[in-house]
């Protein structure tokens, strides 16, 4: 059943592969309903998998398989708090290694094109840090970074280099 808002998602016809790697990737993640096509459409045809309902770490989804007239930009993406280095590595590199690729700043894009924030709790906290010159310091350290390191953060933030 699909909840009243759910975030819908466009992919050209991928949605059940995209679902699946979110389901067996990130926590509190699962695949729901698959609605196959009654019959043709623009970019399928009957019996194709039209739309699938999803999870992405307590997120309602649905993926639909519209065709390639749409594409994922970093206007719309997740982002995922991790506790520590080895969370934030291991969903960094199931993102890029599985067809996905690095940006700037804690940010990837899987291999759909969706943009995905893989940020540590600690950069949260050092950015908002109170005392401005610390929050700089760890702001200029990220912007730096690819994939977070939060050694470096907590160095910069602290002064500890």
């Amino acid at each position: 059943m699909i909840r009243k808002n759910v975030v819908c998602l466009w992919y050209d016809g991928a949605a059940l592969d995209a679902a699946r790697f979110y389901a067996e990737t990130f926590p509190d993640s699962s695949v729901g309903a698959v609605m196959h096509a009654p019959g043709d459409y623009p970019d399928g045809k009957q019996g194709n998998v039209l739309t699938v309902e999803f999870t992405v770490a307590g997120i309602p989804c649905l993926g639909i398989n519209g065709g390639p007239a749409f594409k994922h930009s970093e206007a719309f993406s997740f982002q995922i708090l991790t506790d520590d280095q080895a969370e934030t590595d291991r969903l960094w590199n199931a993102i890029v290694g599985n067809g996905g690729q690095e940006s700037e700043c804690g940010w990837c894009k899987d291999k759909w094109g969706l943009s995905w924030q893989i940020t540590p709790r600690v950069l949260m906290a050092a950015v908002s840090e109170p005392d401005g010159a610390a929050a700089k310091r760890a702001f200029d350290a990220m912007m730096t970074m690819k994939k977070i390191d939060i050694a470096a953060i907590e160095a910069a933030w602290r002064r500890q280099k």
